[in-house]
């Protein structure tokens, strides 16, 4: 399936897979560091929640902003 198959989506072009694919492998990283910190005894645990949340919405946006996607909320 290509990306232009994804309704709202554009056509990727191979430079923009090889940019997102970096983000999702710095994402990855960064989810095996969260790991880490969350898995030391002592750690807030609402902190760690609002750090996730965050991290999650910023890769988010990250590849939404190499991707374009169609804002169906603003036409």
């Amino acid at each position: 399936m290509k990306s232009a198959d994804i309704k709202g989506y554009r056509e990727l072009s191979a430079d923009d897979v090889n940019l997102i694919n970096e983000i999702k492998q710095a994402e990855i990283e960064l989810g095996a560091l969260w790991q880490q910190v969350s898995a030391m005894e002592g750690m807030d645990g609402r902190w760690l929640s609002i750090a996730k949340t965050h991290f999650q919405e910023g890769f988010s946006a990250f590849v939404r902003a190499v991707a374009k996607p169609e804002d169906v909320f603003y036409r």
